[in-house]
């Protein structure tokens, strides 16, 4: 039990300055990029986006290049099962998710699109290469090059408003540099301690590191998204709210993915094809229903109880991998 006791502590030690960091970092950013006159609706797209997903980046880039692919793996299929059916579930259960903004419905089917790209390139032979890894990368440049070119034509928008609103007053430029550069540090030091901790938890427990990427690392670096969607709902900011975890996963499927293929090209865990996969999938799928304006209204809308659908959603997969865990 003592031996449990280091690895444990590194792990919430390195989520809590994760979260921290992250939130920094995106600040600074978003607000450098403010002051230097970025347009509101590309901060929201590239630097919110971005930086939303740093912590899943630089997590599987340390893990990948550590031998540990099935963590670096699990934390992205992780994080995008996370975002939909905890982040979004919790959300729309506390207040209905009004969809308004055309880009964020124009980046709903590009998500399904690129998630369905992602399974075609790992079902083929079960393995993710290098080359998986630079289509993936070469992949999401070209597609959010087009995203921000389309959003940029679009004269007015509702993310953008919100976006516009929430930086109405932002840091000044030297406090915005020191936030983005002192978050970035963090960032790196907080994920480094929480790779470690993870690694050897999944050593002393006798389960495979895909299984804590899957769990604690992935709630862990999906956080920032968490609180970022609550409060917009809060500030009646909806698409803010839908447009982060969309961005962010967007990022998880290409960028994260690909980086770990570009480190540590493997051969998948085949649960990762038969459950993790097709969970996220499934989700990816139900998300681009709920959101749809089938109903005839004016906007689409995640209702409380589609919400209460993802949220039941999320605690069956998680228990199923329990199960697995515990029949093995």
């Amino acid at each position: 039990m003592n031996d449990m006791l280091a690895p444990a502590l590194a792990l919430f030690l390195g989520i809590v300055i994760l979260v921290i960091s992250a939130e920094k970092f995106v600040e600074g950013a978003a607000a450098m990029a403010k002051r230097l006159g970025l347009p509101p609706l590309l901060i929201g797209m590239l630097v919110i986006g971005f930086g939303s997903s740093m912590p899943e980046m630089v997590i599987s880039a340390l893990s990948a290049y550590g031998g540990n692919p099935g963590l670096a793996l699990g934390n992205a299929f992780g994080s995008n099962i996370s975002n939909i059916a905890l982040i979004l579930g919790l959300t729309a259960v506390m207040t209905p998710i009004m969809v308004a903004s055309s880009v964020v419905r124009r980046e709903l089917p590009l998500l399904f699109v690129l998630t369905l790209m992602l399974a075609g390139l790992l079902y083929i032979d079960g393995n993710l290469s290098r080359l998986d890894g630079i289509l993936l990368m070469v992949l999401f440049s070209g597609i959010m090059g087009w995203s921000i070119y389309a959003g940029l034509k679009t004269e007015s928008d509702a993310l953008a408003a919100e976006i516009e609103q929430q930086l109405a007053t932002p840091l000044t430029l030297t406090r915005a540099a020191i936030y983005t550069v002192v978050g970035l540090i963090f960032l790196v030091i907080s994920s480094r301690i929480l790779v470690w901790g993870g690694v050897e938890i999944a050593t002393s427990l006798g389960i495979s590191d895909l299984i804590i990427g899957l769990t604690i690392v992935a709630i862990g670096t999906s956080l920032p998204e968490l609180a970022a969607s609550i409060a917009a709902v809060r500030k009646g900011e909806h698409d803010l709210a839908l447009g982060n975890v969309i961005g962010s996963n967007m990022f998880n499927t290409t960028i994260v993915i690909g980086i770990t293929g570009m480190i540590a090209p493997t051969e998948l865990d085949p649960a990762i094809l038969t459950r993790d996969l097709p969970v996220m999938m499934i989700l990816t799928a139900a998300l681009f229903v709920m959101a749809y304006n089938y109903r005839g209204n004016e906007n689409g809308v995640i209702t409380r109880f589609e919400g209460g659908l993802l949220l039941f959603a999320y605690a069956a997969y998680n228990i199923g991998l329990v199960y697995s865990v515990t029949s093995s």
